[in-house]
């Protein structure tokens, strides 16, 4: 995908990439081991229950106060890894996968149906290509070079990778994020967020603040791409109508990216790229060759989802047809499983198979260094929003 994207952008930067550094350098700027069932970062784990493997993630401060509710127990140990691995031997793998869920925490079967298409979303009409500004919206600087202007509204990996690649291609990248609540991986690898944030301007808004809330609608008009990362009742509750700004801003394309899909009962799960490429297949795929399940790469349903993302929105800024686009991690992660599988096999197997041998060994090294400046939190927010207010 990364060689596709170089080719449509024409970018000397893209051009110096390969898939390999985008899907390993977290980890090995962290010196994280090759992973068996614990994954690359420490947060998930797989365990054995009835009628399938289970991954657990538990990424965040208080996934663990909720295992006795998720195990039905008050005696378990929720720090004690063995002791959860024990209880869980002793559950059916789908009835706790949807309990899981339903609580919101991050879990998946090795064995999954898909539930969502590798892309879902809608182009809009012939001739919205031809952009049109509400009424009092200012084109942000770079307006007038023929290359995109992109709004990230995400976080963490995916999303942010996404954008990255896009100011690698030479677009205008703006990063919004929350007063209160910044991307969550400022607090976690300051390397490789500064690797997935150079270059962009930053702007930080209060999202409870209707000023702030307005400026937002006004810098979402005023991009020709929007990357966000959260599941619907989040765009909700800031009161953006994503279909709404897409139907009437013509030429906007929106890329969505979620864990499982967008639509039905599968918008509301949480999930991560460990979790999400064990329920695209990957672990069940290691299995197959290899004797035991695993995680594969590290958090790989993450790079692997943005690189798509971007070649996604390159490709449907530059035809000219906007819409909103979903992509979901588990979804774009067995896609591509699939398409390995279809293409070559036998190299599909020999890869997990050598996978699976080197478990424990350092991730190899593929460090590169940001090129170009790491904006201070919140930065441009003065200049950037002036640029959309009204004359």
């Amino acid at each position: 995908m990364i060689r596709r994207l170089t080719e449509v952008t024409g970018s000397a930067a893209l051009a110096r990439l390969d898939g390999a550094t985008l899907l390993g350098e977290r980890a090995m700027l962290a010196k994280w081991a090759i992973p068996g069932l614990l994954s690359a970062g420490g947060g998930a784990r797989l365990f054995e229950a009835i009628g399938d493997a289970v991954a657990l993630n538990l990424a965040r401060p208080d996934d663990r106060a909720l295992l006795p509710a998720l195990l039905e127990t008050d005696e378990l140990n929720p720090d004690d890894d063995a002791d959860i691995g024990l209880r869980i031997l002793h559950c059916d793998a789908e009835a706790l996968v949807q309990r899981g869920r339903s609580m919101g925490l991050a879990m998946a079967m090795e064995h999954e149906s898909r539930s969502s298409p590798d892309v879902a979303g809608v182009k809009l009409a012939e001739g919205s290509a031809a952009r049109g500004a509400p009424p009092g919206v200012r084109r942000i600087a770079g307006a007038a070079r023929n290359l995109p202007r992109v709004l990230d509204l995400s976080a963490l990996w995916a999303g942010p990778l996404a954008a990255h690649l896009l100011w690698l291609a030479g677009a205008d990248v703006v990063k919004v994020e929350s007063r209160t609540r910044p991307d969550g991986m400022r607090s976690g690898d300051r390397t490789f967020h500064a690797l997935l944030n150079q270059g962009k301007d930053s702007v930080v808004l209060d999202f409870n603040d209707a000023n702030d809330r307005h400026a937002l609608v006004m810098l979402i008009a005023a991009s020709d791409i929007v990357i966000e990362a959260a599941r619907p009742r989040g765009l909700a509750q800031l009161g953006i109508d994503a279909p709404h700004i897409v139907a009437t801003t013509p030429g906007l394309v929106w890329i969505t990216i979620t864990a499982h899909g967008a639509q039905g009962e599968a918008a509301g799960w949480v999930g991560f790229g460990d979790d999400c490429s064990v329920a695209a297949g990957l672990s069940a795929a290691l299995r197959a060759v290899a004797g035991r399940g695993g995680f594969v790469g590290d958090a790989i349903a993450d790079p692997l989802t943005g690189i798509a993302a971007a070649l996604l929105a390159w490709n449907s800024w530059k035809s000219g047809q906007g819409g909103r686009f979903g992509l979901a991690l588990s979804a774009v992660t067995a896609h591509l499983l699939a398409q390995s599988r279809s293409e070559d096999a036998a190299a599909l197997s020999k890869e997990l198979t050598e996978w699976a041998a080197a478990a424990g060994r350092p991730f190899p090294c593929v460090q590169r260094r940001p090129v170009g400046c790491i904006a201070a939190f919140g930065a441009h927010t003065r200049a950037r929003v002036a640029q959309v207010e009204k004359p």
